[in-house]
């Protein structure tokens, strides 16, 4: 009986041991995440245009789709690499991610020219198919095309997650890093599915609401949405700019070059005067400010170099 007792003991010690790393896992990796805000609020803000067009019936199939496709992104190509980065080449990690960085800078300083009115964008180009497609065409190049740019953004998502994990033993980093991938994912393509059918939600309740208030909440759905859509591009912009710009900072402070980031953080206590928030939104804006200068400088290389031979090396690249 004693030796039962002592075996049901050490199976439930293991189990407290268990529960304690999973714990471990799902703070470090709800750290971890949200560090990379960033791409993840642009991520959730530029999915909605691949569903733009189709049939209501069609747009969470599409969604359902693309989450697959992010899942399979950061599970089978991406943790793997990652994890071979951070126990093998750890070295490499800060130029990849300050070349993120670049390409967060570049995506968001785009942007910010379009609404300018300067340039045209990486996406709108002489030659360009125009003519209408067949909607399954449509639906399967639609998708292909935003699980692509998925794949980018969940790069930095992961590449920056990883970066915040502290250093540990191999499984616990998998294990946290698979834990941010699916956390991550889950939020994202829930919130898209959910802003997608907001509207349809909307009028559905405006039509066919059995209460006045339920049918004014309906038309309130419905007249917000359009400008919740241009505020989360707002952000999401905003977001890249900021984390593009203080990701690059950072990996020059981590490749031995101290003095940009030094100077930000001082600038940031001397305003902030001993205001947690002030010193944040000061070196936040700093960092955009110098985020939206980097991208500045990267759209015509972008533009002029980078998409033309991409588009020459893969023809169907959209």
């Amino acid at each position: 009986m004693s030796g039962l007792l002592a075996l049901l003991d050490d199976v439930a010690g293991i189990a407290k041991v268990a529960a304690a790393s999973v714990d471990d896992v799902i703070g470090q990796a709800a750290k971890a995440g949200a560090k990379a805000a960033g791409a993840v609020i642009d991520d959730a803000a530029v999915t909605p245009k691949y569903v733009q067009g189709f049939a209501a019936e069609r747009e969470l199939p599409i969604i359902w789709r693309i989450t697959k496709g992010s899942l399979k992104n950061k599970l089978v190509f991406l943790l793997p690499v990652g994890l071979l980065l951070a126990n093998f080449a750890p070295w490499a990690i800060p130029p990849l991610l300050m070349l993120g960085g670049a390409y967060l800078c570049f995506e968001g300083a785009e942007k910010v020219a379009h609404v300018l009115g300067w340039g045209h964008g990486h996406e709108d180009y002489a030659g360009k198919e125009t003519e209408e497609q067949d909607p399954a065409h449509l639906e399967e190049q639609k998708a292909a095309g935003a699980i692509k740019t998925d794949f980018i953004l969940s790069a930095e998502i992961m590449t920056i997650s990883l970066a915040a994990i502290p250093e540990s033993n191999f499984w616990f980093e998998a294990a946290t890093l698979a834990a941010v991938a699916v956390m991550i994912t889950v939020a994202v393509y829930g919130s898209v599915a959910l802003i997608v059918k907001a509207d349809d939600v909307g009028l559905a309740l405006a039509s066919g609401g059995r209460l006045a208030p339920t049918r004014a909440l309906g038309r309130g759905i419905v007249k917000v949405m359009p400008g919740f859509m241009k505020m989360l591009t707002i952000v999401g912009t905003a977001a890249m700019l900021w984390v593009g710009g203080s990701i690059i900072i950072h990996g020059l402070a981590e490749m031995g070059w101290h003095a940009p980031e030094d100077i930000i953080y001082g600038i940031g206590k001397a305003v902030g005067a001993g205001s947690g928030l002030i010193e944040w939104a000061v070196k936040a804006g700093i960092d955009g400010v110098l985020g939206l200068a980097v991208g500045f400088l990267l759209i015509p290389v972008g533009e002029k170099v980078i998409t033309p031979i991409w588009r020459a090396v893969v023809p169907k690249a959209a």
